[in-house]
């Protein structure tokens, strides 16, 4: 990566991943708490009390677009200095096991719901994308064509287990690999990949001030929220919200 200014310092990884978690953490809350809210006699019965809370829903719901691209930033960012891809994959999987009751619970309202995949499993997929694409290129291969064979695959296999943000996540997760080179091209880039879901693109605007400094360590911190924080809403939106 290519040395440029950020202004006051820029942002460390640890910075990045709150912003991802708060913007997360308020979209799911949208999901499942104010959509129970919403549900309510005394909400749905009075135009101006589902015409606000309503608002309110959408406007979670808009924040919560700048969470996905941040963390496929890190997801790249993570494959590009961690000493041993296998466990990081194994980690990946490890907590997508954990997640699919919560995701389920929270999100589809069934504690089981084969349907639909947590991200956990779209972001292990772009790291053995990641992974087939480094493999390729460590082999010699000049032909950066072949990159194309690992991408189409994990797109693939995203489509057809149906991960959350399925094959466009993905996509996104491979763009940001591939112009990792030059940050300015990166987040150009990913914005492009992920312009179909406005206005998640204004999430490369903290991307791009990553300063590459690691910041606080919370290697684990979100790997439990993601579980905790979908169980925790699950709980409210079903048992409290009344």
């Amino acid at each position: 990566m290519t040395d440029q200014y950020k202004p006051f310092g820029g942002i460390s990884g640890s910075t990045l991943k709150l912003i991802a978690i708060i913007t997360m953490l308020i979209d799911h809350t949208g999901a499942t708490v104010l959509r129970a809210v919403l549900r309510l006699p005394a909400v749905s019965s009075i135009p101006e009390q589902r015409q606000m809370w309503a608002s309110i829903y959408n406007l979670s719901r808009d924040i919560g677009r700048l969470a996905f691209p941040i963390f496929c930033f890190l997801i790249v960012e993570g494959f590009l200095h961690t000493r041993n891809v296998k466990k990081y994959a194994g980690r990946l999987f490890l907590f997508a096991l954990i997640s699919e009751i919560p995701f389920d619970l929270a999100l589809k309202g069934n504690w089981f719901f084969p349907d639909k995949q947590n991200v956990y499993f779209t972001l292990l997929l772009g790291l053995l994308v990641m992974a087939g694409i480094a493999w390729i290129t460590e082999n010699g291969t000049k032909n950066m064509f072949l990159s194309i064979l690992p991408i189409a695959a994990g797109m693939y296999l995203a489509l057809l287990i149906d991960c959350d943000y399925n094959y466009k996540g993905v996509f996104l997760i491979a763009v940001l690999y591939l112009l990792r080179h030059t940050r300015l091209y990166q987040c150009i880039g990913g914005a492009a990949a992920v312009s179909w879901e406005l206005p998640a693109p204004i999430a490369f605007i903290p991307v791009y001030l990553y300063n590459g400094k690691r910041g606080l360590r919370m290697k684990y911190f979100f790997y439990w929220f993601y579980p905790v924080h979908l169980l925790i809403l699950h709980v409210i939106a079903t048992y409290i919200i009344v």
